[in-house]
């Protein structure tokens, strides 16, 4: 019997809704992993904190996370969604690999230095300092071969793998050390009102960012008033012309076409063409997805079991390795334990 690879991924439940960003980056990528992986995939709310949270908005944004990552095609039969902190390994671990980690490399983290420079290196919390240490306890506690996430957070897995070649060298062999898995295609999707900017959350208008939760009408309204490039010509051309290639690229994605194959396909046609042909395929692509997540949140019990059977999976998995890491480093053992 052949032994599924195992991997991990999480996204943060901030916000009003993940977006289509989310959706496109991560999600269909998820989806398509857990056919032939041992998959897990985390609503990580711990990371949540570095940044001031409203309770009662965190607790709604965890739950409503949970429900787009089920309505969205995370087979909780196929594979093990979890919130972050039903699993208190993670921050158990954590710590450990904090003793193990330089000042300087922890320093050198990219999101630290793009946030504490927004906000003002006194205002940055160590929490925030921290960050990419706790995220490299999430993978490795679960040992998996590779974990799938955007271009950006590739430096965080860089970290993760030189802890875990560290902690090997001092401790004797403990973790398996893992690979970004950035995909190919559809990993960045674009703010439509600012088509060189990376969709997010915190964009300036929310007129750019397609939200999950969104109404049709909404869908095909953002849509048609992206914005595009001078000229006439649909073709993919990112430097020359964004706002067309941002919207190829959305269409390829969830119309599963090549980009070849669109452009031939609009090569006689006008923006306008494509904007309502890409309006119809999303609205009938998200849609269905926003559908289920509300019908998910109105059954609160539903997704409750699902995830607390989540959380004890992944529990049986991190504390497996994590009393390994304990007996290395030298803890007593609690008696009876």
């Amino acid at each position: 019997m052949v032994v599924a690879e195992r991997v991990l991924s999480g996204m943060q439940p901030t916000g009003d809704s993940l977006h289509l960003g989310n959706y496109v980056g991560a999600l269909l990528n998820w989806v398509r992993m857990q056919e032939q992986h041992d998959a897990y995939f985390m609503i990580v709310d711990l990371h949540a904190i570095t940044m001031p949270q409203d309770p009662a908005a965190l607790r709604e944004a965890t739950r409503r996370t949970a429900a787009q990552y089920i309505a969205g095609g995370i087979d909780p039969d196929r594979s093990t969604p979890f919130v972050q902190s039903h699993v208190p390994e993670h921050a158990q671990l954590a710590w450990v690999l904090m003793t193990q980690t330089g000042m300087g490399e922890a320093a050198r983290m990219t999101q630290f230095k793009d946030k504490s420079a927004k906000e003002g290196s006194e205002h940055a919390g160590v929490g925030l300092f921290t960050y990419p240490i706790l995220q490299a306890a999430d993978i490795l506690l679960y040992q998996p071969y590779g974990v799938p996430v955007g271009e950006d957070q590739k430096q965080h897995i860089e970290l993760t793998r030189d802890l875990a070649q560290r902690f090997n060298h001092r401790f004797g062999e403990t973790f398996r050390i893992p690979k970004p898995l950035i995909p190919e295609q559809g990993a960045r999707i674009y703010d439509l009102q600012d088509p060189t900017a990376k969709m997010s959350k915190s964009a300036s208008s929310p007129n750019g960012v397609l939200l999950l939760t969104d109404t049709d009408k909404k869908i095909a309204k953002k849509i048609k008033s992206a914005v595009t490039d001078d000229g006439a010509e649909i073709r993919y051309d990112p430097a020359v012309k964004p706002g067309i290639s941002s919207l190829l690229s959305i269409y390829s994605v969830l119309g599963g076409k090549s980009i070849p194959e669109l452009e031939a396909e609009y090569a006689d046609k006008m923006y306008g063409h494509l904007k309502v042909d890409l309006a119809e395929l999303a609205v009938a692509t998200l849609g269905p997805v926003r559908d289920r997540t509300a019908e998910l949140l109105n059954d609160p019990g539903e997704l409750d079991t699902l995830l607390a059977k989540g959380a004890a999976k992944a529990r049986e998995t991190a504390s497996s390795t994590l009393a390994e890491v304990y007996q290395k480093v030298g803890f007593l053992p609690a008696a009876g334990g």
